[in-house]
């Protein structure tokens, strides 16, 4: 069996430029040098560079010759796509979810999302509830066992985080999402391939109704 490699600097350039973009500490439109990045991150312009590749290659930021990075605006009709497929992949992967009938055990993942979810809201902090509500989301594809599946829902997965993060208090608080990942929790717990499905299309249909429609509404969608 072949150890995993172990991160490099680019490697975690690239993990600390993501998290800044998808918590938009580097906002949409957000313009930087190459060089500036280096000094900032205390890397070489070589590894900042390698780390952007990356993240263009997933939609998150616009290389610039000469001129460095931008990082990509939130856009409606990107949502409108990406919800699209993700409507397509997760019911079926939430069925095939419920047709193993997982034990308590294997369920133990989401019932802790579940849980901190429903405690990020009693606490009013709604970036703890998404990343809670993220943490559903990849339970649910680390239990479907498809990697490339999974690796496409994470990619996906970090444009909508973003969205949601700049909608999220454009919102009412997030009640909905709350009981519509307990009742596709039973549905897994009751081995109910049919509910499972459904109620999996209906989660995420809604939800993007409501994050599509405030970024529209709000201008954000065409940033």
């Amino acid at each position: 069996m072949s150890k995993k490699a172990k991160p490099t600097r680019a490697d975690d350039a690239y993990q600390t430029l993501k998290h800044e973009i998808r918590m938009n500490i580097m906002p949409p439109g957000y313009q930087a040098p190459e060089p500036e990045l280096a000094l900032r991150l205390g890397v070489s312009r070589t590894t900042v560079r390698e780390a952007l590749i990356r993240l263009d290659s997933e939609g998150l930021v616009e290389l610039i010759p000469r001129r460095g990075a931008r990082v990509l605006p939130i856009s409606a009709d990107d949502m409108r796509e990406i919800y699209e497929i993700l409507t397509s992949i997760e019911p079926d992967a939430a069925a095939r979810v419920a047709a193993k009938q997982p034990s308590a055990q294997e369920l133990a993942p989401m019932e802790m999302a579940v849980a901190d979810m429903e405690l990020a809201l009693k606490r009013e902090d709604l970036d703890a509830w998404a990343d809670a509500d993220d943490c559903f989301h990849l339970a649910l594809h680390d239990m479907h066992g498809n990697r490339r599946i999974r690796d496409i829902f994470t990619a996906l997965n970090d444009q909508v985080h973003r969205a949601r993060m700049v909608t999220l208090r454009l919102r009412e608080a997030p009640v909905k999402s709350n009981e519509e990942h307990r009742k596709i929790l039973q549905s897994f717990r009751d081995g109910d391939v049919e509910s499972a499905k459904r109620r999996f299309l209906e989660h995420r249909q809604r939800a993007a109704k409501e994050l599509i429609g405030i970024l529209v509404k709000s201008g954000i969608g065409q940033l």
